[in-house]
């Protein structure tokens, strides 16, 4: 790999995993290595692009989930 090349531009071949946090935001990692803190396996593995669109399907609301629980209980108070 050249200096200007970045490991996005060079095929890909490697499994990953869909990953999630405490706030329910998705992301994927390298299923070979391990999970930073605050992340925990969300159930699919494969290549990156049948991962990035599984979480294209599954994370449709982008919001973090403490602000969703306070946005509901400002509506619940309305």
């Amino acid at each position: 790999m050249s200096n200007d090349e970045s490991w996005n531009d060079q095929e890909d071949n490697r499994t990953y995993q869909v990953v999630v946090n405490q706030e329910e935001q998705y992301s994927l990692w390298p299923a070979d290595r391990e999970l930073p803190l605050g992340w925990r396996p969300e159930g699919k593995t494969g290549p990156k692009a049948e991962c990035l669109e599984h979480i294209k399907t599954v994370w449709t609301d982008m919001r973090p989930l403490s602000l969703r629980l306070r946005m509901d209980e400002a509506t619940a108070r309305d």
